[in-house]
């Protein structure tokens, strides 16, 4: 049996399919999506060579592994290293590369080149073959961008700007020039319409930006109309907590030029249409009405919602756009913010007077949150160093723990670490939400949290999830007996709900209250609590991927590692996961798979980066 992309080829067998998309689909290579699509496309355009079919079929198969175009001339070797059993996959019948081109340009499905007509399904520029839809958006992306920086420059008052730079980012008390590049990215910011302000969890990202917005605040004339924003409401929500507590720590009078602001969904910001496909209420024909916008987790952001975004933002607005670039790209196709950071430059390290503030990309380094091994480990991964990663994991330190181990089994060996992880967190949580201590049971939810790659599988949240529940069960007295909706019952809401202001990827617990109980979810200082039967879309979260984990933190994070042949491990999987860390990692697998991740960026092709650069 051929895995192709983490999934068996068997249950996905597309019954009227002949030629080459019937052989690439028995393989496992095209699942029944692409080959439909392709079919419908073929014969609506009246093309009759299997050649192209499978060329889009392999397109359309891109988007769904998130990479917005495929490029024919690699595509075996990429497939190749997505398959558990390569061998069977190299032996397919593989077009040859130049003629495979040629018959896709005498194509009539196919438009050849940037400037060639519209109309048509696919479009092949720089070697790369799009469907249209993604090649018009990538475009867009583009054409926004390089129209953003080659505009003329926002007006400053540059007495008050060098006068707030000053007041803001001054007296940090650091010697290894932080300080001056928050401030380079403050700067840039106001002399640029498009800034991106990159750095890893805890690098002081919403704080730069708490300061950017009160020194633009502090410029001549109104205030400025300020819009929060990030791709999920739980991104939005953190996005407001912190930047209230950011702004908090401002001097009173810049304290007074920042709003007391509340983040939004990308969708909601742009006022989403329902019964629409894609379609907002804000576009190129209707602006958004704010001077500064402001987007964070950019990294979680697709292309498709990028396009959308830079076309509704005015050109004579703000945009800051806020990530790490080095965390996993969102589900869907695109890694926006990957490319933009990699095809316009970063200033990186203590800037000084010889550095030019024509980049608009700007990465802080220095770590507040966690340091240690967990900040050794992380950047060696971002270095893809895979002899360093293993130096810091078999280390031996406090905060980093490295159980060399084959998961598969029923009961591996050594993961005695990772069960009393989850015994202790989890009794803690108990008493806590026995005792109505709200607070305590939302503190005790981040004291551990368990990560796979997986969904499902002998290394995904499923079979772990039962796992925890197993340990919990032998290790805390009566655990998950009182029904349903037990007591320290940890919760992850799984739909937006804006009635009840929670959102995909919110997570919660089940405390007593009274005489009942209440499911109580983290909103700042004042916990939210609500009653169970209004709750429709919840799951136990004993384990989550780390998908799901992206812009979380918890004190003690165990990860369990796919196996070393996963399409899904990569050296973004793993650095996200290090990084949801601030006091102690625990790391479960192979060192074979620790050096795959690092050494396997995840390699979303597209065409953003080269064209931009």
């Amino acid at each position: 049996m051929t895995v192709v992309d983490g999934r068996t080829a068997d249950v996905l067998q597309a019954t009227r399919a002949a030629g080459l998309l019937a052989t690439f689909n028995a393989a496992g290579v095209l699942e029944l999506a692409d080959v439909h699509t392709a079919t419908t496309v073929t014969r609506i355009t009246g093309e009759t060579d299997e050649r192209v079919a499978l060329a889009l079929a392999l397109a359309v198969r891109a988007l769904r592994l998130g990479s917005v175009c495929v490029d024919l001339t690699t595509v075996a070797d990429d497939v190749f290293e997505a398959t558990e059993e390569g061998l069977e996959v190299a032996d397919l019948p593989w077009p040859d590369p130049t003629e495979w081109l040629a018959s896709c340009r005498a194509s009539r499905a196919l438009a050849d080149g940037p400037d060639a007509p519209d109309g048509r399904p696919l479009r092949l520029v720089a070697g790369n073959l799009y469907l249209e839809r993604y090649w018009r958006q990538e475009e867009a992306v583009r054409g926004q961008l390089v129209d953003r920086r080659s505009a003329p420059p926002p007006p400053v008052d540059e007495d008050r700007l060098t006068a707030a730079l000053d007041r803001l980012f001054t007296g940090e008390g650091l010697d290894d020039g932080e300080p001056d590049l928050q401030r380079r990215a403050a700067e840039v910011s106001a002399r640029q319409w498009v800034t991106v302000l990159a750095g890893g969890p805890g690098t002081g990202k919403t704080t730069t930006v708490a300061k950017v917005l009160a020194m633009l605040g502090d410029q001549p004339g109104r205030a400025p109309r300020i819009a929060l924003a990030a791709p999920t409401g739980k991104a939005a929500a953190r996005l407001s907590e912190a930047l209230a507590d950011a702004r908090n720590r401002l001097a009173p009078d810049d304290v007074a030029r920042v709003a007391d602001l509340s983040a939004v969904t990308l969708h909601r910001l742009l006022g989403w249409l329902p019964g629409t496909r894609g379609r907002f209420r804000h576009h190129a024909d209707n602006r958004l009405p704010y001077d500064v916008v402001v987007v964070d987790e950019m990294s979680m952001v697709s292309l498709t919602l990028m396009a959308r975004l830079l076309e509704a933002v005015r050109s004579d607005a703000r945009l800051l756009l806020v990530g790490d670039p080095d965390q996993l790209s969102s589900v869907e196709a695109g890694a926006v913010l990957a490319d933009i950071t990699s095809a316009l430059g970063a200033v990186a390290g203590p800037p000084d007077d010889s550095v030019p503030t024509t980049s608009p990309v700007v990465r802080l380094e220095r770590t507040w949150r966690y340091g240690g091994a967990i900040e050794d480990l992380a950047r060696a991964v971002r270095a893809s160093d895979g002899d360093a990663a293993m130096e810091v994991l078999r280390r031996g330190a406090d905060d980093v723990v490295f159980v060399e181990t084959d998961l598969a089994p029923a009961r591996p060996d050594g993961i005695e670490p990772l069960a009393a992880a989850v015994a202790d967190a989890g009794a803690a949580l108990r008493s806590a939400a026995a005792a109505g201590d709200v607070g305590g049971a939302l503190t005790a939810l981040d004291r551990h949290r368990l990560l796979c790659a997986h969904r499902h599988g002998p290394f995904g949240v499923s079979r772990w999830s039962t796992e925890a529940e197993r340990w919990l069960a032998e290790a805390v007295p009566g655990y998950g007996e009182d029904g349903e909706w037990y007591l320290g019952r940890p919760l992850l809401v799984t739909v937006n709900d804006y009635d009840l202001n929670l959102f995909n990827g919110d997570t919660g617990v089940v405390v007593a209250d009274g005489g009942g109980v209440r499911a109580a979810f983290g909103r700042g200082s004042a916990p939210m609590l609500v009653s169970p039967v209004r709750l429709d879309a919840v799951q136990t979260t004993h384990a989550m991927t780390v998908h799901r984990a992206q812009g979380s933190q918890f004190d003690v994070v165990s990860f369990v590692l796919p196996p070393p042949d996963s399409p899904l491990l990569t050296r973004e999987l793993l650095y996200t996961a290090v990084t949801r860390a601030s006091r102690r990692v625990q790391v479960f697998g192979s060192e074979d798979a620790v050096r795959r991740a690092v050494a396997r960026p995840a390699n979303r092709a597209s065409g953003l980066r080269g064209r931009l650069g």
